[in-house]
């Protein structure tokens, strides 16, 4: 059985991949925002903000770099939306594959294509003066919380896709999301927030998750952070798969 879901999740994931590479431009959307923001934030505000940092590129990095999974999250929701409305599913319905490889597959590809825009990403911060000197397992303990960030965000964006009535609706989920890192840690310090703003700041997701890479970049001790990332993010994932599955079962029942 697992090898049966496996063989079907690899076909339905070439040919989600190939809709991708044909069409490129998407992922150079995704960028565009994040890149455009870091430009603002460096170039217009960075002087005016203080972080306690000398380069405020390595400072904003990390918020960026979850803007930019945000941000392209919601090309899922916008694929998954029209593959159930082209009658994709039904004709797959009718064809010997494991279900739920159907919504892997999906899955699959955001995370690809999530990869290739953070790489983007990443290479413009370094144009713009971001330096760091981690490690191989510090990249490697950045790179397991993104992945682990776009899957679960990526599970949001498979229920957002099946319930949505209009297209724009499948993919305007994702615009509080997106803007979710601006009351948190990403861009200043949480202790110059008023109050409530400041209690909630450091009690969603995107701080701890923020100050979890940012520490793994600068080569400083991680924290509890790390582990309240690892949590929100496991949470978040395993909620969202179990709703979305079901609300996949509703759509195909």
């Amino acid at each position: 059985m697992s090898q049966h879901f496996l063989s079907d999740t690899s076909v339905l994931l070439g040919r989600s991949l190939r809709h991708i590479s044909r069409s490129m431009d998407t992922i150079i959307t995704t960028a565009i925002m994040p890149i455009a923001f870091m430009l603002l934030f460096v170039f217009v505000f960075g002087g005016a903000i203080n972080t306690g940092t000398d380069s405020y590129v390595n400072y904003l990095l990390p918020g960026i770099l979850l803007i930019t999974i945000a941000s392209g999250i919601s090309y899922t929701a916008y694929r998954l939306f029209l593959d159930l409305k082209g009658g994709i599913f039904e004709r797959f319905q009718s064809m010997p594959i494991a279900r739920s490889s159907v919504l892997w597959a999906h899955v699959l590809t955001s995370l690809v294509a999530n990869l290739v825009s953070l790489v983007v990403v990443v290479l413009m911060a370094l144009l713009m003066g971001f330096r760091s000197g981690a490690g191989v397992v510090q990249w490697l303990g950045v790179a397991g919380l993104l992945v682990l960030f776009t899957l679960a965000l990526t599970w949001l964006a498979v229920i957002a896709g099946l319930s949505a009535k209009t297209v724009d609706g499948a993919s305007a989920f994702s615009y509080p999301l997106i803007f979710l890192p601006f009351i948190s840690s990403a861009f200043v310090p949480t202790e110059t927030m008023p109050a409530p703003v400041r209690a909630f700041a450091e009690n969603q997701p995107v701080t701890s998750i923020v100050n979890s890479i940012r520490d793994l970049l600068n080569q400083q001790q991680v924290g509890s952070d790390l582990w309240i990332a690892i949590a929100w993010c496991v949470g978040i994932l395993v909620v969202a798969y179990f709703f979305a599955m079901a609300a996949y079962r509703r759509k195909i029942s």
